[in-house]
């Protein structure tokens, strides 16, 4: 292959339209257009989309698709296509140069259409502002090449030509800007390109001008007046203030507060600062101020401030209502004080003025009281009629005092008023008869009754003693004080049945007044006498016999059993059961009558003596018995009597039937052990059931009656303290816990003995009282009245002379003590007091101005002095002058102002005032300021006089050159000498956007290699802003950059880090240059120039193209044929763009060069497929660079087939094995032949060569698969019929001419274990039984028979084994394990049984193993005759279980193992729970129960239908322990008849509830458990 001969090269515009001729290359290369066609002519270019392409008949150059130059070439200068004209056979390459010309086909424009700048309006002139270029992707004249700006007053459009020669458009501010004014200016900037014709793009530019904080606030009105009424309810809005601020944002919000508030006004009102809205906070009260003076300050966001007045005026209204003061009160009146005694003394009057402060007064209560006015604003409270304690012992009486206002007001006034008592009344009994049923054998002590005396007087008269008459006192005895009846000694109801006593009741009075009652007493019988038997009658331990004929008829009466009872009613009834009896069935007693009859008639076999124990109960609650023998003989005479006493008992029958009895045994007792477990079972369940069935919500009842406190009769200290518990509980209180809680004090003694001194101090105190006020009634007619005034300063010392009352008023000394003279003063503290031995007033206590009148001046309160016999009243009032004892003070230790630095000369700043609570010159008169460098002071005064200051800016300030400032304003009072205060002022000053962000320097140069990675550092910038905070953020970005660094290069908006983005090209772009800027968070921005130079490296690795590939060869092509064309390329150039090819294997191939960098791959070698069928061959293109860099391309080259192999078997002969009865198409072989060829040529097909087997084609037995040559089994075998075949199969391919191989294939049938063994000997016949005849001589190996079978398998299949698999003795007689033979294994006895037969098996040795069986009979005799009699009838023997006895007797203990085990265990536990019990009861300490009344359920609802009272009588030491509650334990423990008689029947129980932690002595509880 030749080089290329010629290159053509063609310039065509670029956008040119699909089919369009760019030239014709057989005419320009000198190559007839038929041998285009005949050489396969193509053009080849070398990226991955083909432009152009030839036109084989005419031979010319057409455009195959739109081409495009920037989209191909960017912004390159020079844009050119490389092509290459291949033809074969031979391969010949020519190089086609197609250059792309511009057009002006695109129109400049920006990246963004729309242009947003933040401007500050402080910006100064000149100002410069980047904006964004126009990009053209077309070059030369058709691009950019010069901008426009709309018309604007306020900016001017300049170039800025970078190094590069690029220039870029800047906004130039040529006007100062005002956002007042004017907040948005919109421009519009054109780019125009230089084409023919011009194309032009634009953009809109959005210029918001920032706020400076440049205005001051302005209020609507400097002074602003509103009046309120001093009743306006809180929350009320009085006016609302507007204030305007210019500027925007938070520059122009406004902010509303208070300054310099006065004290009187402070808390009253508040401002809204965002609305201004001035609401009412506090009372306006018009008495305390009846104006209002405030500073009102608007403050805007930025420091800058203003302020106004606000004046209130608060109009009057009738707003306080009469106040009613009691000077003089009595509490306390005797009922029988006489019409027109005085009770108290009221003093009226209303802090209004005029008609509002006239007040009248009345009482609106009708009571015995009136109101007698005499003095003006003075009332007294008189009585108007008779007092009756016992009617009404107390008196509210509400005074009501009006004013004369519009509307009018009133108040209330209620003075109480308690009358004495005087013993005017008697005791009187509620009931004058009591009846009380008691029951007997109660000890002594023992509360019978509580009589009860009510005295309608109180304290000493209406205490009550209780006494009984000398008759009862043997018998009774009586708590004087709670009149409760205990009894002295124990009652007998068989003695007494019942007593009258009398009781009388004497209150305490002088003199006492008395009264009597009668209380019955009947005795209730109580079951303590035990029924006494009168018949039979035992004399010295004889017992007479009755005697009863054998013929005596059922229901005959032997006897009767006489009993009687000394106690009565329900405890007296007798009833009879006998207990015991020799015979149980054979005699009955009358339950009532106790007659004993016969049950039934007498039998022979009736014992004679009989004996009967017969039990004798009353029907009291705790049942009481005795019991009697009775001794009865049955018989016809007299001599047997003898017989019957010489006779003993007699053993029982023997059992007849032993099992019979064990079986009914075992099963009565199974039968008791199961109603046992059910009874209990039964009984569990009803007991949780009834402890369940009660609610949680049922009511429960508080003790509402307790017993008495009883005292220590025994001075054993046992009861030292009465611990009484009492508690009415509902059915379901048995869930909760009852623990004792404090020890109980009997307060009603304590209460009536305090009664008894209150009552003493009470009577007192009306002495007093009646004493005081006797004198009231004289000054009626005599009043007068007169007034004086003094002066004194504040803080005195107590006893000081403050004045001579006597001599000012022109009262004699004599006078002021005889009259009782005193000071009546309103308020509740007494500065002052009377000296009435020497007339003067003194200070009683220091006096504090401030704290007296606050700010008010002249400051002073008032006082009267009353005088008695006559009634005389005198006022004086006492100025309080005011001292320099205060300094000022402000309210916060130090100021702290924040001022913008930008704030105008003259801005006014309110300050703190000061306070100073005295008046007058000790008040605060001045303010000053130091130092003076800035802020200048002003002062102003109130319409009330107060002082406040203002701070106003004289001077420019400078945060970058002061930041802070530090003031002190002091407050100086005008005293002598003078106080001050002075607080501390820090300003600090904030920062205005004022500095321009300044980069370190104006020119930064970097390098970068064009190999460096992504966030590959650059470098890295830097701006500094003297402003701070906000202002002071510098954030970065580039400005005019170009499109392609855009995505290459990235700048760090806060740390200034220029970082690698994107790939850098040196062959493409050698250096950048970027412009930077820096812009602070106010608009103000500061640039710079940043210069990259990209550094070439060999970073481009040659490009490897396949011009020309098929990818296949035949392996007959000779050597030296072409395979591919190859182009190989590097981007880079010098040493770096010269590239080398080789192959990187040893393969039969080479690589040889042509011109301009193509090479072709040729064959070195013969190909063989079958060794080689295709190759990976791997092509490496390495440059000549530092470091060299290289390239790998690895192309697959497949060798096509030609069918020069046949198939071949891997074995020429082939055995294997199929089993017997298999199913027919069971496989049994593949056959496998391998052909090296492929394709078609490889394609092999199997088929079995005929032949004749046993006569039979052989395809009659096999067939195979032609595809896979799997060989089939078409019949099944049987091993015994045919055991070898011997078939031959052919494989052929599919090549042309075909070619092929044979193979032998050897197949062998295996036995399979499909029969079972045969039984020739013995020999089973049908009905007949053969037996072996062993004698009993035959020793230890006798032969006595041998089993023959035989199994047709082979091999292991037809191995047999023998086994005995049952023997009538197995003892006897073994089987050999080959041979079937058997023999005996021990010598014959006698004993061995003459009918012997053995079972032997027969197995073979297969896989499953298959078997037979074989019944084998031996007899065991001498002779013959003996062996037939035995197999006669030859059956089975019947078993007969000999262990029915044993397993009965086993049944029978365990049974009644069990059963006893649950009755111990049950007696067991209820022997524990009785001695539980009683080990309560044998304590000697007293119990005395209490029976509290019963409380039914009255609403019917049920859930009170038990009632369970509870009450616990506990020693000293009980407080240390628990106690805890039960279950009741009988649901019915109370029954009434109808005459009325209460009986407690046996159900009842007593519960001991003591914990069973606690020990015996230390409590007894006793818990009477009662229901409904």
């Amino acid at each position: 292959m030749c080089g290329s001969l010629a290159e053509v090269r063609y310039s065509v515009p670029e956008e040119m339209q699909q089919g369009s001729v760019i030239g014709n290359v057989a005419r320009d290369l000198g190559i007839d257009v038929t041998e285009l066609v005949r050489r396969n002519a193509r053009v080849v270019a070398e990226g991955s989309r083909q432009f152009c392409e030839l036109s084989a008949e005419t031979g010319s150059l057409l455009v195959s698709e739109r081409m495009d130059r920037e989209e191909l070439c960017a912004q390159s200068p020079s844009c050119a296509l490389q092509f290459q004209l291949l033809l074969e056979n031979p391969l010949k390459v020519y190089s086609l140069l197609l250059d792309i010309q511009d057009i002006n086909d695109n129109s400049p424009a920006f990246d963004n259409g729309q242009i947003e700048l933040e401007l500050l309006e402080s910006t100064v002139l000149g100002r410069r502002f980047p904006l964004e270029s126009a990009h053209d992707p077309d070059i030369g004249a058709n691009t950019v090449q010069h901008y426009q700006l709309s018309e604007s007053d306020y900016f001017a459009l300049e170039m800025n030509t970078q190094m590069d020669r690029n220039a870029y458009p800047e906004l130039v501010l040529k006007k100062p800007l005002d956002r007042e004014n004017q907040a948005d200016h919109f421009l519009t900037l054109s780019g125009v390109d230089g084409g023919r014709p011009s194309r032009s793009g634009t953009a809109s530019i959005h210029i918001h001008v920032l706020d400076a904080n440049d205005n001051v606030p302005v209020f609507d009105q400097r002074v602003y007046k509103v009046s309120a009424q001093e009743n306006s309810a809180r929350g009320s809005v009085l006016v609302q203030l507007n204030a305007t601020d210019l500027d925007s944002g938070i520059y122009g919000e406004v902010s509303y507060s208070f300054s310099h508030v006065p004290d009187k006004t402070r808390g009253i009102l508040e401002v809204d600062p965002v609305t201004g809205e001035v609401r009412v906070m506090g009372a306006l009260d018009y008495e305390e101020a009846s104006s209002h003076e405030l500073d009102v300050q608007a403050k805007d966001g930025g420091g800058q401030s203003s302020h106004c007045k606000l004046i209130i005026d608060v109009i009057d209204v009738n707003d306080n209502a009469p106040v009613i003061a009691v000077k003089s009160n009595s509490a306390t009146v005797p009922e029988d004080a006489t019409s027109g005694t005085m009770v108290a003394l009221l003093h009226v009057y209303d802090l209004d003025t005029g008609t509002s402060g006239h007040v009248t007064c009345e009482i609106s209560d009708v009571v015995p009281f009136k109101l007698v006015s005499e003095v003006k604003n003075y009332f007294m409270l008189v009585i108007d009629g008779v007092l009756d304690r016992e009617k009404c012992p107390h008196y509210n009486i509400t005074v009501t005092a009006v004013d004369a206002g519009t509307p009018p007001l009133f108040s209330r006034k209620t003075v109480a008023i308690t009358v004495t008592d005087i013993n005017d009344n008697p005791p009187i009994f509620r009931h004058s008869d009591y009846s009380i049923q008691f029951a007997e054998n109660q000890p002594q002590g023992t509360p019978v009754i509580k009589v009860r005396a009510d005295d309608a007087d109180e304290g000493q008269n209406a205490r009550i003693l209780y006494s009984l008459s000398e008759d009862a006192a043997s018998l009774f005895s009586v708590n004087a004080e709670t009149g409760e009846i205990f009894t002295v000694r124990p009652f007998d109801y068989e003695t007494s049945t019942h007593f009258h006593v009398q009781v009388m009741a004497r209150d305490g009075g002088s003199p006492p007044f008395t009264s009597t009652c009668t209380v019955r007493v009947f005795i209730v019988d109580r079951n303590d006498n035990a029924p006494v038997v009168l018949y039979p009658v035992h004399f010295d331990g004889y017992l007479a016999d009755d005697i009863v004929p054998r013929a005596a008829p059922a229901g005959y009466l032997v006897t009767k059993v006489v009993a009687v009872d000394a106690d009565a009613g329900h405890n007296a009834w007798l009833s009879y059961r006998i207990v015991k009896a020799t015979q149980t069935n054979l005699f009955s007693v009358g339950l009532h009558c106790g007659e004993i009859r016969t049950h039934r008639p007498f039998a022979e076999d009736d014992e004679i003596k009989q004996t009967l124990l017969v039990s004798v109960s009353d029907n009291g609650p705790e049942s009481l018995s005795a019991t009697a023998t009775v001794n009865i003989m049955i018989e016809d005479g007299l001599p047997i009597i003898d017989e019957l006493l010489a006779r003993g008992m007699e053993e029982s029958h023997a059992h007849k039937d032993l099992a019979l009895y064990l079986i009914l045994a075992v099963a009565c007792m199974s039968s008791l052990f199961f109603v046992l477990i059910i009874a209990m079972v039964y009984m569990s369940l009803c007991r949780h059931r009834y402890m369940y069935r009660s609610t949680a919500n049922l009511p429960v009842f508080p003790p509402t009656y307790g017993p008495p406190g009883y005292s220590d009769v025994s001075r054993f200290n046992t009861l030292q303290k009465d611990d009484r518990c009492n508690s009415f509980l509902t059915t379901g209180s048995w869930r909760g816990d009852f623990r004792f809680g404090s020890d109980f004090v009997d307060f009603d003694m304590q209460n009536k003995r305090g009664t008894m001194g209150d009552n003493k101090r009470d009577l007192r105190r009306y002495a007093k009282w009646q004493e005081g006020f006797s004198i009231f009634l004289l000054f009626v007619l005599n009043a007068a009245s007169g007034q004086i005034r003094y002066s004194i300063p504040e803080e005195m010392r107590a006893g000081l002379f403050v004045g001579d009352v006597a001599k000012d008023l022109g009262l004699d000394v004599k006078r002021l003590v005889s009259g009782r003279a005193r000071l009546v003063i309103d308020d509740s503290r007494q500065y002052v007091e009377l000296n009435r031995n020497k007339g003067h007033l003194v200070v009683k206590e220091r006096i504090d101005r401030e704290q007296l009148c606050g700010q008010k001046s002249p400051c002073s309160f008032g006082l009267e002095i009353l005088l008695e016999n006559p009634l005389e009243f005198f006022s004086i009032t006492i100025e309080i002058q005011d001292i320099n004892d205060h300094a000022p003070v402000f309210s916060k230790r130090e100021i702290i102002l924040e001022i913008s630095e930008s704030t105008p000369i003259g801005t006014i700043f309110l300050l703190d005032t000061a306070t100073d609570p005295d008046v007058g010159l000790n008040s605060l008169q001045s303010y000053s300021l130091k130092p003076t460098d800035h802020f200048a002071l002003k002062q102003h005064s109130r319409s009330d006089g107060s002082k406040y200051a203002e701070m106003v800016l004289q001077s420019v300030l400078d945060r970058e050159k002061q930041s802070e400032h530090s003031l002190v304003l002091t407050a100086m009072d005008g005293g002598d000498p003078p106080r001050s205060g002075t607080v501390k002022i820090l300003v600090t000053v904030l920062d205005a956007n004022d500095n321009v962000p300044i980069f370190i320097e104006s020119l930064y140069k970097a390098s970068v290699a064009e190999n460096a990675i992504k966030g590959t550092l650059i470098t890295k910038v830097s701006a500094s802003d003297a402003d701070e905070g906000y202002n002071g953020n510098v954030t970065y970005s580039f400005t005019h950059i170009e499109e392609d660094a855009a995505h290459i290069f990235e700048i760090n908006a806060h740390t200034g880090e220029i970082k690698l983005i994107g790939n850098l090209d040196f062959e493409s772009i050698q250096h950048y240059e970027i412009n930077l800027q820096a812009k602070d968070r106010g608009g103000l921005a500061g640039g710079s120039k940043l210069f990259i130079d990209v550094v070439d490296v060999n970073d481009n690795s040659p490009i490897i193209t396949m011009t020309s590939f098929s990818g296949k060869i035949q392996e007959d092509s000779p050597p030296g044929t072409i395979v591919a064309l190859i182009s190989v390329q590097d981007v880079d150039s010098g040493k770096n763009g010269q590239v080398r090819l080789s192959l990187e294997q040893k393969y039969p191939f080479t690589i040889k060069p042509s011109p301009r960098k193509y090479y072709t791959l040729v064959t070195d070698a013969p190909l063989d497929r079958e060794k080689a069928s295709s190759f990976n061959l791997t092509l490496v293109a390495s440059d000549e660079g530092s470091p060299s860099l290289f390239s790998k391309k690895t192309i697959s080259l497949d060798v096509t087939d030609i069918n020069d192999n046949a198939p071949a078997f891997s074995q020429r002969e082939y055995k294997t094995y199929i089993s017997e009865n298999n199913s027919p198409g069971v496989s049994l072989l593949t056959l496998q032949a391998t052909d090296p060829d492929s394709g078609q040529n490889a394609r092999i097909a199997y088929y079995i060569i005929e032949s004749d087997v046993n006569g039979s084609p052989v395809s009659t037995y096999f067939s195979v698969n032609a595809d896979n040559g799997i060989i089939h089994a078409v019949r099944s075998f049987d091993y015994e019929q045919m055991k070898e075949f011997k078939i031959h199969v052919r494989a052929q391919d599919g090549g042309s001419p075909p070619l092929g191989s044979n193979a032998t294939v050897l197949i062998s049938v295996q036995d399979q274990n499909d029969n079972a063994p045969q039984v020739l000997y013995p020999v089973q016949s049908g009905a007949s039984v053969v037996a072996e005849i062993v004698p009993r001589s035959a020793d230890v190996g006798y032969l006595v028979t041998k089993v023959v079978a035989v199994d047709v398998d082979s091999g292991q299949n037809a191995w047999l084994s023998y086994k005995l698999q049952k023997a009538t003795d197995r003892a006897l007689f073994e089987v050999g394990l080959q041979n079937g033979e058997i023999r005996t294994v021990r010598q014959v006895t006698d004993k061995d049984a003459v009918k012997q037969r053995l079972t032997v098996v027969v197995e073979d040795n297969g896989q499953p193993s298959r078997s037979a069986t074989v019944n084998v009979n031996v007899a065991v005799a001498d002779s013959f005759p003996e062996v037939l009699s035995e197999f006669t009838d030859f059956t089975h023997d019947k078993e007969y279980n000999n262990n029915l006895t044993f397993y009965l007797v086993l049944a029978l203990a365990a049974v009644s193992f069990l059963f006893i085990t649950c009755l111990v265990v049950i007696i067991s536990v209820k022997i524990y729970r009785w001695r539980q019990s009683r080990m309560y009861f044998q304590s000697n300490l007293p119990v005395i129960p209490y029976y509290p009344p019963r409380y039914a359920d009255t609403v019917g609802t049920g859930t009170l239908q038990h009632v369970h009272n509870y009450e616990i009588y506990r020693t000293t030491d009980s407080r240390k322990s628990d106690v805890k509650y039960f279950a009741p334990i009988s649901q019915s423990l109370m029954s009434v008849d109808v005459s009325g008689t209460e009986t407690i029947p046996k159900e009842t129980r007593t519960a001991d509830c003591t914990d069973a932690r606690s020990t015996l002595p230390e409590k007894v509880c006793n818990f009477v458990i009662m229901a409904k």
